[in-house]
Protein backbone atom coordinates (compact mmCIF):
# COMPACT_ATOMS: atom_id res chain seq x y z
CA UNK A 1 0.00 0.00 0.00
CA UNK A 2 1.62 3.56 -0.99
CA UNK A 3 1.79 6.47 1.21
CA UNK A 4 -0.76 8.67 1.68
CA UNK A 5 0.17 11.47 -0.72
CA UNK A 6 0.55 14.61 1.26
CA UNK A 7 0.00 16.09 4.81
CA UNK A 8 -2.58 17.88 5.57
CA UNK A 9 -1.85 21.84 5.01
CA UNK A 10 -0.25 23.10 8.35
CA UNK A 11 -0.34 20.00 10.10
CA UNK A 12 2.73 21.28 11.52
CA UNK A 13 1.08 24.20 13.08
CA UNK A 14 -1.88 22.53 15.00
CA UNK A 15 -0.50 19.68 18.08
CA UNK A 16 -2.09 16.63 17.42
CA UNK A 17 -3.66 16.63 20.32
CA UNK A 18 -5.11 20.45 19.67
CA UNK A 19 -9.12 20.24 19.95
CA UNK A 20 -9.93 21.05 16.28
CA UNK A 21 -12.58 23.26 15.04
CA UNK A 22 -14.06 23.51 11.67
CA UNK A 23 -11.41 26.25 10.51
CA UNK A 24 -8.50 23.28 11.01
CA UNK A 25 -10.58 20.94 8.30
CA UNK A 26 -10.53 23.99 5.81
CA UNK A 27 -8.22 23.22 3.11
CA UNK A 28 -6.25 25.86 1.41
CA UNK A 29 -7.52 25.27 -2.19
CA UNK A 30 -10.23 27.27 -3.94
CA UNK A 31 -13.93 25.45 -4.28
CA UNK A 32 -14.73 24.68 -7.63
CA UNK A 33 -18.32 24.03 -7.78
CA UNK A 34 -20.80 25.42 -9.78
CA UNK A 35 -22.66 28.64 -8.05
CA UNK A 36 -25.93 26.80 -5.92
CA UNK A 37 -24.19 23.56 -5.85
CA UNK A 38 -25.58 21.43 -3.02
CA UNK A 39 -22.08 20.21 -2.52
CA UNK A 40 -20.92 23.32 -0.65
CA UNK A 41 -23.57 22.74 2.03
CA UNK A 42 -21.96 19.34 2.67
CA UNK A 43 -18.57 19.97 2.60
CA UNK A 44 -19.31 22.60 5.01
CA UNK A 45 -20.77 20.07 7.21
CA UNK A 46 -18.69 17.89 6.88
CA UNK A 47 -16.10 20.38 8.14
CA UNK A 48 -18.20 20.97 11.12
CA UNK A 49 -18.87 17.73 12.31
CA UNK A 50 -15.26 16.54 12.08
CA UNK A 51 -14.07 18.26 15.38
CA UNK A 52 -16.86 16.84 17.60
CA UNK A 53 -15.90 13.37 16.77
CA UNK A 54 -12.20 14.15 18.28
CA UNK A 55 -10.04 12.61 15.63
CA UNK A 56 -6.91 13.82 14.90
CA UNK A 57 -6.37 15.25 11.07
CA UNK A 58 -3.87 12.83 10.34
CA UNK A 59 -5.91 9.89 11.32
CA UNK A 60 -8.82 10.84 8.77
CA UNK A 61 -9.03 10.39 5.18
CA UNK A 62 -11.30 11.30 1.88
CA UNK A 63 -11.37 9.07 -0.77
CA UNK A 64 -12.73 9.67 -3.94
CA UNK A 65 -13.88 8.56 -7.60
CA UNK A 66 -14.57 10.56 -10.21
CA UNK A 67 -17.28 13.46 -10.60
CA UNK A 68 -18.28 16.48 -9.04
CA UNK A 69 -18.29 15.07 -5.36
CA UNK A 70 -15.37 13.81 -5.81
CA UNK A 71 -13.51 16.62 -5.94
CA UNK A 72 -14.35 16.57 -1.85
CA UNK A 73 -10.32 15.24 -0.47
CA UNK A 74 -8.61 18.78 -2.31
CA UNK A 75 -11.18 20.53 -0.33
CA UNK A 76 -10.64 18.80 3.56
CA UNK A 77 -7.51 19.81 5.24
CA UNK A 78 -6.70 16.03 6.30
CA UNK A 79 -5.23 13.38 4.61
CA UNK A 80 -7.07 12.65 0.75
CA UNK A 81 -6.66 10.67 -1.99
CA UNK A 82 -8.86 10.89 -5.74
CA UNK A 83 -8.75 8.07 -7.27
CA UNK A 84 -10.07 6.36 -11.00
CA UNK A 85 -13.87 6.10 -11.64
CA UNK A 86 -16.15 3.44 -9.50
CA UNK A 87 -12.64 2.58 -7.71
CA UNK A 88 -12.82 4.48 -4.64
CA UNK A 89 -14.08 1.65 -2.30
CA UNK A 90 -11.90 -0.63 -3.82
CA UNK A 91 -8.89 1.48 -2.45
CA UNK A 92 -10.38 2.28 0.75
CA UNK A 93 -11.13 -1.24 1.16
CA UNK A 94 -7.20 -1.61 1.31
CA UNK A 95 -6.16 1.07 3.07
CA UNK A 96 -8.25 0.37 6.21
CA UNK A 97 -7.27 -2.82 6.28
CA UNK A 98 -3.61 -1.95 5.79
CA UNK A 99 -4.08 1.44 8.68
CA UNK A 100 -6.91 0.17 10.46
CA UNK A 101 -6.15 3.00 13.10
CA UNK A 102 -7.09 5.35 10.18
CA UNK A 103 -10.85 6.78 9.77
CA UNK A 104 -11.60 6.46 6.35
CA UNK A 105 -13.96 8.08 3.85
CA UNK A 106 -15.52 7.17 0.61
CA UNK A 107 -17.00 10.09 -0.80
CA UNK A 108 -19.04 9.28 -4.40
CA UNK A 109 -22.42 10.24 -6.73
CA UNK A 110 -24.92 8.26 -8.22
CA UNK A 111 -22.71 8.05 -11.19
CA UNK A 112 -19.40 6.90 -9.98
CA UNK A 113 -20.76 4.70 -7.10
CA UNK A 114 -23.69 2.85 -9.14
CA UNK A 115 -22.59 2.44 -12.65
CA UNK A 116 -19.02 1.53 -13.07
CA UNK A 117 -18.44 1.54 -9.50
CA UNK A 118 -21.50 -0.72 -8.38
CA UNK A 119 -19.59 -4.15 -8.29
CA UNK A 120 -17.13 -2.24 -5.76
CA UNK A 121 -19.89 -0.82 -4.08
CA UNK A 122 -21.51 -3.98 -3.60
CA UNK A 123 -18.60 -5.98 -1.75
CA UNK A 124 -17.28 -2.99 0.10
CA UNK A 125 -20.93 -2.71 1.79
CA UNK A 126 -21.49 -6.55 1.91
CA UNK A 127 -17.73 -7.48 3.80
CA UNK A 128 -18.72 -4.16 6.73
CA UNK A 129 -15.17 -2.46 5.93
CA UNK A 130 -14.96 -0.04 8.82
CA UNK A 131 -15.63 2.78 6.19
CA UNK A 132 -18.08 5.28 5.89
CA UNK A 133 -19.52 6.17 2.55
CA UNK A 134 -21.15 9.39 1.41
CA UNK A 135 -23.01 8.49 -1.63
CA UNK A 136 -24.19 12.41 -3.34
CA UNK A 137 -27.43 11.30 -5.36
CA UNK A 138 -29.08 14.33 -7.82
CA UNK A 139 -30.14 11.98 -10.30
CA UNK A 140 -27.76 13.00 -13.39
CA UNK A 141 -24.18 12.95 -14.59
CA UNK A 142 -23.08 16.52 -13.67
CA UNK A 143 -19.13 16.53 -14.32
CA UNK A 144 -19.95 14.94 -17.97
CA UNK A 145 -22.70 17.73 -18.54
CA UNK A 146 -26.01 16.11 -18.32
CA UNK A 147 -26.55 12.40 -19.30
CA UNK A 148 -29.09 10.20 -17.66
CA UNK A 149 -27.39 8.28 -14.82
CA UNK A 150 -27.81 5.04 -12.89
CA UNK A 151 -30.61 6.67 -10.45
CA UNK A 152 -32.40 8.90 -13.41
CA UNK A 153 -36.37 8.74 -13.17
CA UNK A 154 -38.02 6.44 -15.68
CA UNK A 155 -38.67 8.47 -18.81
CA UNK A 156 -36.28 10.99 -18.15
CA UNK A 157 -35.12 13.00 -20.81
CA UNK A 158 -31.72 13.85 -21.26
CA UNK A 159 -28.42 14.85 -23.55
CA UNK A 160 -27.69 10.75 -23.65
CA UNK A 161 -31.57 9.87 -23.72
CA UNK A 162 -33.34 12.60 -25.91
CA UNK A 163 -36.54 10.34 -26.04
CA UNK A 164 -36.55 9.34 -22.38
CA UNK A 165 -34.55 7.44 -20.84
CA UNK A 166 -35.65 3.21 -20.75
CA UNK A 167 -33.47 2.17 -17.76
CA UNK A 168 -34.95 1.60 -14.77
CA UNK A 169 -33.27 3.25 -11.61
CA UNK A 170 -31.18 1.87 -8.83
CA UNK A 171 -32.37 2.87 -5.34
CA UNK A 172 -29.46 3.52 -3.62
CA UNK A 173 -31.29 2.63 0.13
CA UNK A 174 -32.86 -0.58 -1.01
CA UNK A 175 -29.31 -1.20 -3.08
CA UNK A 176 -27.17 -1.10 0.23
CA UNK A 177 -29.93 -2.81 2.21
CA UNK A 178 -29.58 -5.10 0.05
CA UNK A 179 -26.14 -5.81 0.85
CA UNK A 180 -26.79 -6.47 3.70
CA UNK A 181 -25.40 -2.71 5.48
CA UNK A 182 -25.17 -2.67 8.99
CA UNK A 183 -25.78 1.62 8.90
CA UNK A 184 -27.87 2.78 6.01
CA UNK A 185 -29.38 6.38 6.19
CA UNK A 186 -30.80 9.26 4.37
CA UNK A 187 -30.13 13.06 4.18
CA UNK A 188 -31.05 15.85 1.61
CA UNK A 189 -28.46 18.70 1.22
CA UNK A 190 -30.40 21.70 2.27
CA UNK A 191 -31.61 20.92 5.78
CA UNK A 192 -27.86 21.33 7.40
CA UNK A 193 -28.94 20.67 10.86
CA UNK A 194 -29.76 17.02 9.93
CA UNK A 195 -27.42 16.78 7.63
CA UNK A 196 -24.82 17.44 10.37
CA UNK A 197 -26.31 14.98 12.72
CA UNK A 198 -26.13 12.03 9.99
CA UNK A 199 -22.78 12.69 9.18
CA UNK A 200 -22.02 12.42 12.95
CA UNK A 201 -23.87 9.22 13.39
CA UNK A 202 -22.77 7.70 10.55
CA UNK A 203 -19.01 8.88 11.91
CA UNK A 204 -19.44 6.92 14.80
CA UNK A 205 -20.97 4.01 13.47
CA UNK A 206 -18.24 0.74 13.72
CA UNK A 207 -18.49 -1.05 10.24
CA UNK A 208 -19.65 0.35 6.64
CA UNK A 209 -21.81 3.37 6.92
CA UNK A 210 -23.61 4.16 4.04
CA UNK A 211 -25.18 7.99 3.64
CA UNK A 212 -27.62 8.78 0.94
CA UNK A 213 -27.58 12.54 0.59
CA UNK A 214 -30.32 14.24 -1.84
CA UNK A 215 -27.86 16.91 -4.09
CA UNK A 216 -29.30 19.39 -5.75
CA UNK A 217 -27.32 20.16 -9.39
CA UNK A 218 -28.36 23.25 -10.31
CA UNK A 219 -27.16 23.50 -13.79
CA UNK A 220 -28.00 20.08 -14.93
CA UNK A 221 -31.07 18.55 -12.76
CA UNK A 222 -32.11 21.68 -10.51
CA UNK A 223 -35.11 20.57 -8.61
CA UNK A 224 -34.77 16.74 -9.08
CA UNK A 225 -35.42 16.95 -5.11
CA UNK A 226 -37.68 19.64 -4.93
CA UNK A 227 -40.27 18.87 -2.59
CA UNK A 228 -38.04 17.31 -0.41
CA UNK A 229 -35.84 20.05 -0.13
CA UNK A 230 -37.83 23.26 0.11
CA UNK A 231 -38.69 25.04 3.59
CA UNK A 232 -42.19 25.45 1.99
CA UNK A 233 -42.66 21.40 1.08
CA UNK A 234 -40.47 19.57 2.69
CA UNK A 235 -42.52 18.99 6.27
CA UNK A 236 -44.82 17.32 3.79
CA UNK A 237 -42.55 15.79 1.63
CA UNK A 238 -40.31 14.20 3.93
CA UNK A 239 -40.49 12.11 7.50
CA UNK A 240 -37.78 12.24 9.60
CA UNK A 241 -37.18 8.71 11.05
CA UNK A 242 -36.66 8.74 15.03
CA UNK A 243 -35.77 5.28 16.41
CA UNK A 244 -38.48 4.47 18.69
CA UNK A 245 -41.07 6.88 18.06
CA UNK A 246 -43.56 6.58 15.79
CA UNK A 247 -44.15 7.95 12.14
CA UNK A 248 -46.02 11.30 12.47
CA UNK A 249 -44.70 13.97 9.95
CA UNK A 250 -46.46 17.05 8.52
CA UNK A 251 -46.26 21.06 9.22
CA UNK A 252 -48.72 19.96 11.60
CA UNK A 253 -47.23 16.49 12.87
CA UNK A 254 -51.11 15.60 11.74
CA UNK A 255 -49.98 13.27 9.45
CA UNK A 256 -48.29 9.46 9.87
CA UNK A 257 -48.11 6.35 8.58
CA UNK A 258 -49.31 2.62 9.21
CA UNK A 259 -48.78 -0.59 7.53
CA UNK A 260 -51.67 -2.35 6.05
CA UNK A 261 -50.07 -5.82 5.39
CA UNK A 262 -46.67 -4.74 4.09
CA UNK A 263 -47.98 -1.83 2.08
CA UNK A 264 -47.39 1.58 4.23
CA UNK A 265 -50.71 3.88 4.44
CA UNK A 266 -50.79 7.66 5.32
CA UNK A 267 -53.09 8.61 7.68
CA UNK A 268 -54.07 11.86 8.77
CA UNK A 269 -55.35 12.72 12.79
CA UNK A 270 -55.73 15.39 14.97
CA UNK A 271 -52.79 16.67 15.72
CA UNK A 272 -51.53 15.38 18.92
CA UNK A 273 -53.56 12.39 19.03
CA UNK A 274 -51.85 10.26 16.89
CA UNK A 275 -53.63 6.47 16.39
CA UNK A 276 -52.39 3.80 18.48
CA UNK A 277 -51.68 2.08 15.01
CA UNK A 278 -48.59 3.98 13.87
CA UNK A 279 -45.68 2.35 12.84
CA UNK A 280 -43.16 2.58 15.40
CA UNK A 281 -39.52 3.27 14.06
CA UNK A 282 -37.14 0.70 15.38
CA UNK A 283 -33.43 1.07 13.87
CA UNK A 284 -31.52 -2.08 15.23
CA UNK A 285 -34.51 -4.72 13.41
CA UNK A 286 -33.84 -6.45 10.59
CA UNK A 287 -32.70 -5.44 7.19
CA UNK A 288 -36.45 -6.63 5.83
CA UNK A 289 -37.96 -3.47 8.36
CA UNK A 290 -35.71 -1.04 6.87
CA UNK A 291 -36.31 -2.10 3.53
CA UNK A 292 -39.79 -1.86 4.05
CA UNK A 293 -39.26 1.61 5.14
CA UNK A 294 -37.54 2.21 1.76
CA UNK A 295 -40.83 2.11 0.30
CA UNK A 296 -41.82 5.72 1.66
CA UNK A 297 -40.19 8.01 -1.46
CA UNK A 298 -42.06 10.62 -3.29
CA UNK A 299 -44.23 11.46 -4.85
CA UNK A 300 -46.45 8.75 -3.50
CA UNK A 301 -45.38 8.78 0.26
CA UNK A 302 -43.40 11.40 2.20
CA UNK A 303 -39.36 10.38 1.65
CA UNK A 304 -37.92 8.57 4.68
CA UNK A 305 -35.27 10.66 6.36
CA UNK A 306 -32.92 9.82 8.71
CA UNK A 307 -31.16 6.50 10.12
CA UNK A 308 -33.29 3.80 8.43
CA UNK A 309 -30.70 0.90 9.66
CA UNK A 310 -27.94 0.66 12.30
CA UNK A 311 -26.90 -2.81 13.78
CA UNK A 312 -23.32 -3.85 15.30
CA UNK A 313 -21.63 -6.85 13.10
CA UNK A 314 -18.25 -8.30 12.84
CA UNK A 315 -16.70 -5.92 10.80
CA UNK A 316 -14.25 -6.99 8.02
CA UNK A 317 -11.10 -5.12 8.74
CA UNK A 318 -10.50 -6.65 12.43
CA UNK A 319 -11.67 -10.08 11.21
CA UNK A 320 -8.81 -9.93 8.72
CA UNK A 321 -6.47 -8.91 11.09
CA UNK A 322 -7.04 -11.84 13.90
CA UNK A 323 -7.22 -14.55 10.67
CA UNK A 324 -3.24 -13.25 10.25
CA UNK A 325 -2.86 -12.95 13.94
CA UNK A 326 -3.97 -16.58 14.14
CA UNK A 327 -1.87 -17.75 10.84
CA UNK A 328 1.33 -16.22 11.88
CA UNK A 329 1.00 -18.17 15.31
CA UNK A 330 0.19 -21.19 13.82
CA UNK A 331 3.55 -23.64 13.80
CA UNK A 332 2.84 -24.88 10.06
CA UNK A 333 2.74 -21.73 8.30
CA UNK A 334 6.10 -20.81 9.98
CA UNK A 335 7.82 -23.86 8.34
CA UNK A 336 8.14 -23.50 4.76
CA UNK A 337 8.65 -27.35 4.68
CA UNK A 338 6.07 -28.58 6.38
CA UNK A 339 3.51 -25.94 4.37
CA UNK A 340 4.73 -27.52 1.25
CA UNK A 341 4.24 -31.05 2.34
CA UNK A 342 1.11 -30.76 4.27
CA UNK A 343 -1.85 -32.94 3.62
CA UNK A 344 -2.74 -30.94 0.41
CA UNK A 345 0.54 -32.30 -1.52
CA UNK A 346 1.54 -35.27 -3.63
CA UNK A 347 4.22 -37.03 -5.34
CA UNK A 348 4.21 -38.07 -8.85
CA UNK A 349 6.70 -41.12 -9.74
CA UNK A 350 8.80 -41.18 -12.68
CA UNK A 351 9.28 -43.97 -14.16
Amino acid sequence: MPDIPQAPADAASTPVNAALTRKDLVSDQTVRWCPGCGDYAILAQAQKAMPALGVPREKIVFISGIGCSSRFPYYMNTYGIHTIHGRAPALATGLKCARPDLQVWVVTGDGDGLSIGGNHLLHCIRRNVDLKILLFNNRIYGLTKGQASPTSELGKRTKSSPLGTIDRPVDPIRFALGSNATFVARTVDTDVEHLGRILERAARHKGTAFVEIFQNCIVFNDGAFKDVEERATRDDSGIKLEHGKPLIFGKGKNRGIRMNGLKPEVVTFEAGKPPADLFVHDEKAGSEVAYLLSQLCGPAYPWALGVLRAVEEPVYDEMMESQIRSASEDSISRDIDKLLAGADTWEVAVP
